[in-house]
């Protein structure tokens, strides 16, 4: 199991490589001169040249992007054209927002999406199950901003039940959850539905009811485990997902976190800041996609069974 892991770890390190340089690259055919960028239209072309030489743009592009690689791997993504503060810093005290709003929308969608499907499988072909499929229809076809600004206006501004921006409560992540959590509903009911049906349909579910046993102890004592191990994937993967999503919900309700902080980067042409903040959200994706791995090798004994089976051959 150690060498699965140390395997799974490795894989980033080439996989980080290449995107930093598709991110670096995009970003190196964004319009305007650096330096006039800083400086503004009216700093004198002696300035900007100088500037220019500062930031090391008078160097090659694959010279700066080696050595951006170097400092990036040692936690230096740079420094803010607009504040002049390090951009790991800046981004590192907005991700905890950031992580926060993805995992209360994670958890509800969770906690909604995997019981309504396995309802809609266990009443396959019963009201229950035409409903939750054509929820899942609906609620995937929604686009989180139209929801956003619709939850808005009916729960703020109409209701004034719940604030429409800002993270100072618990209550400011509650209409943000449901936006993003939406879609992921949809993915986890018709998953986990497909899932426990085909679990149901194994010889050694029929066996068990054959023996007699209560059907409780058969949906969720025999199927739902072995039901469960992909949805642990697509959970984790639509988790990652949430955090590179969350540019689009953090602008509408006007949540200080990384999502935001790309944005308004963008907006003034802060490359650094763009590049770093890209890196990181794709850095932390990486990882928690190596973590998701990891737990599914841990649940799944197909996986335990191989890498011990190849530690002992190794022995």
């Amino acid at each position: 199991m150690i060498r699965y892991v140390i395997k799974r770890i490795l894989t980033i390190i080439p996989m980080l490589v290449v995107v930093m340089f598709i991110i670096y690259g995009i970003m190196e055919l964004t319009p305007g001169e650096p330096a006039r960028l800083i400086l503004g239209t009216n700093a004198s072309q002696e300035a900007v040249d100088q500037k220019t030489i500062e930031l090391g743009y008078d160097k090659p592009f694959l010279v700066r992007y080696v050595n951006y690689v170097i400092h990036a791997f040692t936690g230096d993504f740079g420094t803010s054209w607009q504040t002049g503060r390090p951009v790991f810093q800046e981004v590192l005290i907005r991700f905890p927002t950031t992580i926060k709003l993805a995992a209360f929308a994670m958890v509800l969608a969770v906690c909604i999406g995997i019981p309504l499907g396995i309802l809609s499988a266990v009443k396959q072909y019963s009201v229950f199950d035409a409903v939750g499929t054509t929820l899942a229809m609906v609620m995937a076809s929604v686009p989180s901003f139209w929801l956003a600004m619709m939850l808005i206006i009916l729960f703020a501004v109409k209701l004034h039940l719940l604030p429409s921006f800002g993270t100072g409560s618990f209550a400011h992540y509650i209409l943000p959850a449901i936006s993003m959590s939406f879609a992921e509903i949809a993915v986890l009911l018709r998953f986990t539905r497909t899932t426990m049906v085909e679990a149901i349909r194994q010889d050694y579910v029929r066996t068990a009811r054959a023996k007699g046993q209560k059907e409780s102890t058969v949906v969720f004592g025999h199927a739902l485990p072995n039901a469960l191990l992909p949805v642990v994937t697509v959970t984790g993967t639509e988790f990652c997902g949430m955090l590179g999503g969350v540019v689009t919900i953090e602008t509408v309700f006007s949540i200080n976190g990384c999502g935001m902080l790309i944005y308004n980067s963008i907006l003034k042409k802060d490359i650094p800041m763009v590049t770093g903040s890209a890196i990181f959200l794709t850095t932390s994706v990486m990882l928690m996609m190596v973590v998701i791995d990891i737990i599914y090798a841990f649940i799944d004994p197909r996986i335990k069974a191989r890498y011990a089976g190849t530690a002992k051959g190794g022995k």
